[in-house]
């Protein structure tokens, strides 16, 4: 749903995290990053972050756009969302907009904010987008 990149239609994953690969700490990237390992950490500053179904994150999220398919314990603060059938996340979120697939699994609370107000979050709490 929210998938579609904004520059023509083409995707370009700057970082991929592999199935068999654990990164310890936070990951800052001003490009995309695709998750399909572990990453016990944090990630910030990214432009879009795709988790994949076999992606396990241990940490808050923040970017633009997320889309998760795997497993999120943290928060999430992003413009917009989208949670697949199979995820599961622990945590809170903070986005303009969100869709949630039947069958994914959500365990926290849900703030429905400004696109504006999450970008001037950020700058207050020191990431920037």
């Amino acid at each position: 749903m929210f998938g579609k990149s904004g520059n023509g239609g083409s995707s370009h994953m700057e970082t991929v995290i592999g199935t068999e690969t654990i990164i310890q700490g936070t990951l800052a990237s001003k490009g995309s990053i695709r998750v399909d390992g572990k990453v016990e950490g944090g990630i910030t500053e990214a432009d879009s972050v795709v988790i994949g179904e076999s992606g396990d994150v241990q940490g808050d999220v923040s970017a633009k756009s997320v889309v998760i398919g795997g497993k999120v314990i943290g928060n999430i603060s992003a413009s917009s969302i989208e949670i697949l059938s199979a995820a599961a996340i622990h945590g809170d979120i903070k986005t303009a907009a969100l869709a949630i697939s039947e069958g994914a699994n959500f365990e926290g609370n849900c703030t429905m904010i400004k696109e504006k107000q999450i970008i001037e979050m950020d700058v207050k709490n020191g990431s920037k987008r």
